[in-house]
């Protein structure tokens, strides 16, 4: 591209040009006047390429896996512009637009995801320009209560772990002061998270015992849930998480290994001898089918017979059978921006993402669940057709999901006019659902929707159980003809009782307050006061920042018994945060056990909630420990 437009680099060309000039227009910023401006406007530029492409073809930002690159990748865009670009608003996502125009003819996804992109960039940029200020703020602090040019690498760790802010930047604002990291401390810290990490997901694998030399193994899953099998090969998996697991993989099998969202199956293998072993989970790994187990069979050499749980294989394939009915449903209500996002199909429930800018009205919903149970209705059988190639399959009109990986051949499942790309069990014919129903209708991320819903059984009982509970809220309000209406006369009225509460509350508090002015005592240059107080958690926040505001290096613990139910809440200056490394989420997470509970929150105000109001007295004993 440089060779054929005779330009010095690729920043110069036309891929880049109309991106750098948006820049320049959104920033007010000049290309090639400043070699800092120059960085940050082709940082910007590079990145917003890279992350409108990954969340086109599926990938979005989140805090594991490919995802995370994504996020460490526009973070880093809204670094630069932040700071070299003086950009303190979300701006990356206007980019978008003209990316759009420039590139869409080769990619059509990012025309068709613009929307979407655009929604997950600027939720991301808000997100973490809220974190940038926040962090600034803390950093400010500690660099005021620093004595010292160095600062400590265990502060600045903190700073990152906690409230996500850049170390790179904190090194930049630093040197801007004359400052230095001590990074070989933060190092340090780092490295103790991740042996931590580690250490918490650990799993240990001994090598494969090889029984049979034939590494050939059939899926006859779709076909049979039971088959005559011989163990190849196993081993011993051990993790911190479930304990001593044994792995094991036969010649042939019945038993679906988890894939495509859907769970692996469940069943157990038997013996002539009426031995038994339960296989509690099915996975894939490197392409080979592998059954999970507590023990190992005892005729390890013999034929065993492999029979997979019908129940649950049933009620998941019900279940994989709907997600297919359910997408096809919301592209006809709500449009063919719809893309399947994720999901997860499981016996009792299924769960499904997909790409949507707005909340689902409630004739939304209903128009998607009619469209569902009016192909269950319709009784469609199941047309499947195997290891076909994959261009004969997308030419037959089949869907294929962004994100997935597909050999050269595939298999199709169609019901109706739904036909797409699967490897999952389904239903024979789609009567087999009974009925369809959405539990919950919500978002997950920027532009992205769930559903959950359920079918046949679970629907029964979702029935039955709402029935149920109808009768007893007529009983309790005394078999009112309309229970909607007066349910909302009781929530009217409950709204002015509070009301009254709440202002008498504030009274109360603000009544206390003197007194507690007269109580605070001065400890080592700390003002502290640990008391037990008769008042709820709103007011106690409203008190204990209103004292934060009047005295300065402030410790505050206060114990509540509210009904038998114990709260702790400190407060703690955030000069004090800075200066003297106290942490109102660590007092409470320390003190908390006194109640026999728990809690946390930032380190200038948190809070822990447990079950023990008799331990409140010597919780609020301990608090003078954390400043003697």
């Amino acid at each position: 591209c440089m060779v054929l437009q005779d330009v010095k680099s690729n920043y110069d060309t036309d891929v880049f040009t109309p991106l750098i000039r948006e820049i320049e227009t959104i920033t007010d910023s000049e290309y090639g006047k400043s070699e800092d401006v120059d960085i940050a406007i082709r940082v910007i530029a590079d990145h917003v390429r890279a992350v409108s492409f990954s969340i086109a073809d599926g990938q979005l930002p989140s805090n594991t896996g490919a995802g995370y690159v994504i996020r460490r990748i526009l973070r880093r865009a809204v670094r630069y512009g932040f700071t070299f670009l003086n950009k303190k608003d979300p701006f990356i996502y206007r980019l978008v637009d003209v990316l759009s125009d420039r590139m869409s003819e080769a990619f059509p996804e990012l025309r068709s995801q613009k929307q979407l992109i655009e929604n997950v960039v600027k939720e991301e940029e808000t997100s973490f320009l809220k974190t940038l200020e926040q962090g600034l703020v803390l950093l400010e602090n500690v660099i005021s209560a620093s004595k010292e040019k160095t600062v400590s690498g265990k502060k600045a760790f903190e700073l990152y772990d906690t409230f996500g802010f850049p170390i790179d930047l904190t090194a930049l604002i630093l040197s801007e002061r004359g400052m230095q990291l001590d990074e070989e401390e933060f190092n340090i810290e780092l490295q103790k998270q991740k042996d931590r990490s580690r250490a918490a997901s650990e799993i240990s694998t001994d090598d494969w015992t090889v029984l049979h030399e034939d590494d050939m193994q059939e899926f006859i899953g779709y076909d049979s849930l039971e088959a005559h099998v011989k163990i190849m090969r196993y081993r011993k998996v051990v993790s911190k998480k479930e304990g001593d697991m044994y792995q094991l993989v036969f010649n042939i099998t019945p038993f679906y290994p988890e894939g495509g969202g859907q769970v692996g199956d469940k069943g157990y293998l038997g013996d002539v001898h009426g031995d038994v072993v339960y296989i509690l989970d099915t996975k894939k790994e490197n392409n080979v089918i592998i059954h999970f187990v507590k023990n190992l069979p005892k005729h390890m050499d013999e034929v065993l017979k492999a029979v997979v749980d019908e129940k649950q294989r049933s009620r998941t394939a019900r279940n994989h059978t709907a997600t297919h009915l359910l997408h096809q449903a919301l592209r006809e209500v709500l449009g063919d921006h719809v893309e399947q996002k994720g999901s997860a199909v499981h016996s009792k429930y299924l769960r499904f993402d997909f790409s949507h800018f707005a909340k689902l009205t409630v004739d939304e919903l209903r128009q998607v669940e009619d469209f569902v149970n009016a192909r269950i209705d319709g009784n469609l059988p199941l047309i499947e057709q195997r290891n076909i190639p994959m261009k004969e399959a997308l030419d037959q009109g089949a869907m294929a999901l962004f994100g997935e990986k597909y050999g050269d051949t595939v298999r199709t499942v169609k019901f109706g006019q739904s036909v797409e790309l699967c490897g999952g069990t389904h239903v024979q014919n789609t009567g087999d659902l009974w009925h369809f129903k959405i539990r919950s209708e919500g978002a997950v991320a920027a532009g992205i929707r769930r559903i959950e819903a359920i079918t046949s059984d679970a629907v029964k009982d979702f029935y039955f159980d709402n029935n149920r509970a109808l009768f007893e809220i007529k009983d309790l309000l005394n078999y009112a003809k309309d229970p909607v209406k007066a349910v909302a006369n009781l929530q009217d009225e409950n709204v002015g009782l509070r009301k009254q509460i709440e202002n008498l509350l504030k009274d109360k508090a603000k009544n206390l307050k003197g007194d507690l002015k007269n109580e605070i005592e001065e400890i080592n240059g700390i003002n502290f006061l640990a008391k037990q107080v008769d008042l709820d958690a709103s007011s106690i926040k409203d008190l204990s920042f209103e004292l934060g505001n009047e005295f300065k290096n402030l410790f505050l613990l206060f114990g509540t018994d509210n009904n038998g139910k114990a709260m702790l809440t400190c407060y703690i200056s955030k000069d004090l945060v800075a200066d003297r490394d106290l942490n109102a989420g660590k007092v409470v997470k320390e003190l908390g056990k006194y109640i026999h509970g728990g809690g946390g929150g930032q380190p200038f105000y948190a809070t822990a909630g447990g079950k023990n109001p008799d331990g409140i007295k010597e919780a609020l004993g301990k608090a003078r420990d954390f400043i003697d």
